[in-house]
């Protein structure tokens, strides 16, 4: 049962990656995620969260844009609450707030959390459900599936610690009924395969530099153009993202160095 979440996103990545002779593959340029955490410590390793962050595709920055807010394309604003039931499975939710240009979603998620030890590191698996809910002028709103695992490992140094991380998350939309004008969608829509290393340079302050590479999924359309025609078929849209997290805990008067904390990436 602890490992069944892990099955299942290995068969999701089997999914998302067919044959390359059947996929056309796209590369967009790079991303930049700063990142800024505040969490609450509350009794028996729950927490509060709130994060602020900023999304930068690099390859609109030759655009001058005025909906664009300090060089973001992007800005997403989350809230956050996780109950822990015992030292390896929590429950939770969060509320994110996002625009773009014009547009903004609200995304509310529900989350399953298991932690273990996998011989000396720390294996995790997140299992969560979202909702999407745009603005007017948007398309209409989704429900995503997503699932996470993770594998990590607390080294201290001194009065310092480092957590190298890697994880990979793949998400689906979840659609109950679909009728003949829905589009074709993939089994898979997009994965993310993240590593990273945080720095812990107090009990309060987190610092952590990563890298991801992220993939969307699409069923492309038939197109043409001064190279002649392209046929309709599968496309992997693939975008690197470089992304900083710098955390800050409240502890209230707890003891951090007996406190289960997550990684930044919650």
């Amino acid at each position: 049962m602890k490992h069944l979440f892990a099955c299942a996103l290995l068969l999701a990545g089997l999914a998302a990656h067919p044959a390359a002779a059947q996929t056309r593959r796209a590369l967009y340029g790079l991303q930049l995620w700063p990142e800024l955490q505040a969490e609450l410590a509350l009794p028996g390793n729950d927490y509060l969260l709130l994060a602020v962050r900023g999304q930068n595709i690099t390859d609109n920055n030759g655009f001058n844009d005025p909906s664009r807010f300090l060089g973001f394309d992007e800005r997403r604003v989350t809230v956050g609450y996780e109950h822990f039931w015992d030292e390896h499975w929590s429950i939770g939710g969060t509320l994110g707030y996002a625009s773009f240009s014009k547009i903004y979603v609200v995304v509310p998620e529900f989350l399953l959390r298991h932690r273990s030890q996998l011989g000396p590191l720390t294996f995790g698996q997140r299992l969560s459900v979202e909702r999407t809910f745009p603005s007017p002028t948007s398309a209409k709103g989704l429900t995503n599936a997503r699932l996470r695992v993770d594998l990590e490992k607390i080294l201290p140094i001194g009065r310092f610690a480092l957590r190298p991380r890697l994880s990979y998350e793949a998400a689906s939309h979840v659609r109950f009924l679909k009728s003949d004008t829905d589009p074709d969608e993939r089994t898979i829509q997009f994965t993310s395969l993240r590593g990273e290393v945080g720095v812990r340079l107090s009990p309060q302050l987190d610092v952590t530099p990563w890298f991801a590479y992220q993939t969307s999924y699409y069923f492309a359309l038939q197109q043409s153009g001064s190279g002649g025609i392209i046929p309709a078929g599968r496309l992997n849209v693939v975008s690197p993202v470089v992304g900083l997290d710098v955390r800050y805990s409240i502890l209230q008067g707890q003891d951090a160095a007996t406190r289960q904390q997550l990684p930044t990436q919650h």
